[in-house]
């Protein structure tokens, strides 16, 4: 069952958060992210939450296993959502390995199997902002 629209993935000319911490929890139930500030965002970019993560002075974000497993962008996650037969209950999943993908995201793996999983940090930081609402200091969905 499909609970929301897939969330776009920023355009490759958008501007792109630097990276200072990547951790995972003992448990593997969060990663923990730090974005380092940035300069403020170009007023043309179209990503509110993006444009806001980029313009704050920093960003930490503790996101949970289940929800990046349900913010999953990969062709096969994407179909499922497309057929509305995506699930995006993944309580108990968690995080068994986090590798880099190339210099501007990460490979994540879950628990219950699924590997295909690309984010680029720049989608890593708009779920943070989006998880922040307002408040983007500290995000913990």
């Amino acid at each position: 069952m499909m609970t929301s629209a897939p969330q776009p993935l920023p355009a490759p000319s958008e501007p792109f958060p630097d990276i200072e911490e990547i951790r995972l929890d003992r448990d593997r139930r969060h990663l923990h992210l730090a974005f380092s500030g940035r300069p403020a965002a170009p007023a043309s970019l179209n990503a509110p939450a993006l444009r806001a993560a980029l313009s704050a002075p920093a960003l930490r974000a503790s996101l949970s296993a289940p929800a990046l497993r349900a913010a999953c962008r990969c062709a096969a996650c994407v179909a499922d959502q497309a057929r509305g037969t995506f699930s995006a209950d993944f309580a108990g999943v968690t995080l068994t390995h986090v590798a880099p993908f190339g210099a501007h995201g990460l490979n994540l793996s879950f628990s219950d199997g699924h590997a295909r999983g690309v984010y680029p940090f720049a989608y890593l930081a708009a779920l943070a902002a989006d998880a922040a609402g307002p408040d983007l200091s500290e995000v913990k969905p």
